[in-house]
């Protein structure tokens, strides 16, 4: 294993901040961003070719957006077994797994053959998305100063839409001569970088000081092993099944059973793992659950939307995209330096303020204006997605480091499940107002909803509340919140 190098001497406080960096910190760094940006590519790439898929499968749009939703299905546990694997292990061998993992996925998903094989291959991207963000987030993040993390936090998340930027721009230089499956084969070889570059990482700061001093323990183990995983694998097979069933055309009642039924299995596995903190992870769940409805009906739907309603085709929806991408990589950063000079809640909740002002215009504008939506998509994106650049920072830092990386993984993955639920209930509102109504609604209605949960600081709060119900506050609430 390779030791960390000498932190860098600390530098004078008019210093640039990135001279209190050292080359390894860099290095760091740089393979935890290229991971994010085929972890974005091949993410993505669903969203751009759902109409060549539905039309090769004979799909309805319902079932098609279902495809997108599958890579969700599969995330919460990604989430919590590689996190889990990250704080047993190290964070560095967690994110050599992770990216194998949504590598693998991407190969196969060119290889499907019918919807349901493009769909479990979906499930294996899930798995190792999940993993990355846990893992490459964690360590990013523990491995730079602390006064830097939201910096870290914000120019790391930058490498996912740069990495759909040049999902886009392949999309638009493939398919029109190729096929779709060509897409997904691409996106493997840029991975086998990232893999050369992390098996030569020292392992994060803040995990080594812990390790040293006490033997970590892995939330999955607590979960899955000895009496608990008697009725703990029954849980997890349940959620899955659940979840699973939930994004079929169920009614309405059914739906709402399941989803008590999902959040009832997941509360179960945060009290047994999280303990005492599991009213803040539970909080960060539903925080993060609501971050996903408002940005993922745009990060999902937009290509379509693009090429059914404004008729667009693929290169206009390639340059569509570009600039999308770029503003979002743009406010990701941005948030990351306001995280640092006026606090974390402040600069999220400032540039999801900001984009309350640019949602409507995009979708009333037309298409006879190209330039004028390239502008609108880009100011759009750059402070409602990029908002999201300090949101590993924001959930990272309500955890201790005994269980971060689980922790981290654990709530934004099932959080992410709004993302699962997001093209559905996006192409099922479509269907009654039009799509750009409907992407318009969802954005406008959730942004305010987690503008109220982070302003507001709801999970500190809640377990701030739970830790007053105890005669005895423990030492991980005061340090998670």
């Amino acid at each position: 294993m390779t030791e960390p190098s000498p932190a860098p001497a600390p530098a004078p406080a008019s210093s640039p901040w990135y001279r209190e960096l050292s080359p390894q910190d860099w290095k760091a760094f740089a393979a935890a961003w290229l991971g994010y940006a085929m972890d974005g590519f091949d993410f993505v790439l669903i969203t751009l070719v759902l109409t060549e898929i539905a039309a090769e499968f004979h799909l309805s749009p319902v079932t098609a957006a279902t495809l997108v939703s599958a890579a969700f299905v599969s995330r919460w546990f990604g989430g919590l077994a590689i996190g889990a694997f990250g704080d047993r292990f190290g964070r560095r061998p967690a994110m050599v797994l992770s990216i194998t993992l949504y590598a693998v996925g991407a190969a196969l998903c060119g290889f499907a053959w019918d919807y349901w094989s493009l769909f479990a291959f979906r499930m294996v991207i899930g798995l190792g998305m999940a993993g990355e963000y846990t893992a490459s987030a964690t360590y990013v993040i523990e491995s730079w100063p602390e006064r830097l993390r939201n910096k870290a936090s914000g120019m790391l998340l930058s490498g996912y839409p740069l990495g759909s930027v040049l999902a886009a721009k392949s999309y638009a230089w493939v398919v029109p001569h190729s096929s779709w499956r060509v897409l997904f084969w691409l996106g493997v070889i840029p991975v086998l970088l990232a893999v050369y570059l992390r098996k030569r990482l020292p392992e994060s700061k803040d995990w080594t000081e812990f390790s040293a001093r006490e033997r970590p323990v892995s939330a999955a183990a607590v979960l899955f092993t000895g009496r608990r995983a008697a009725w703990n694998l029954p849980i997890g097979t349940v959620a899955a099944l659940s979840v699973f069933l939930v994004l079929r055309d169920q009614a309405m009642p059914v739906t709402l059973l399941l989803v008590a039924v999902i959040a009832a299995c997941f509360i179960a596995f945060a009290v047994q793992f999280a303990e005492r903190l599991w009213p803040v992870m539970v909080a960060l769940m539903i925080t993060v659950f609501c971050a996903f409805l408002y940005s993922w009906p745009l990060q999902s739907l937009l290509p379509t939307y693009l090429k059914t309603d404004l008729h667009y085709d693929p290169d206009q929806v390639s340059d569509a995209l570009l600039y999308a991408g770029i503003g979002y990589a743009a406010g990701s950063v941005l948030t990351g330096f306001l995280g640092d000079r006026f606090g974390t809640r402040r600069a999220y909740v400032g540039m999801l303020t900001a984009s309350l002002v640019f949602v409507w215009p995009v979708f009333a504008l037309g298409g006879g204006h190209p330039v004028a939506l390239w502008a609108l998509l880009f100011l759009l994106l750059s402070t409602g997605q990029g908002a999201s650049g300090v949101l590993p920072k924001y959930v990272s830092g309500h955890y201790p480091v005994r269980f971060r990386a689980a922790g981290l993984g654990f709530s934004y993955n099932v959080g992410a499940l709004g993302g699962a639920a997001a093209p559905v209930l996006g192409a099922r509102l479509a269907e009654p107002m039009g799509l750009g109504t409907a992407i318009a609604v969802l954005g406008l209605s959730l942004t305010a909803v987690v503008i109220a949960l982070v302003g507001l600081d709801v999970p500190a709060r809640v377990q701030r509340w739970a830790d007053g119900r105890y005669p005895t506050p423990v030492a991980e609430a005061r340090e998670a919140v």
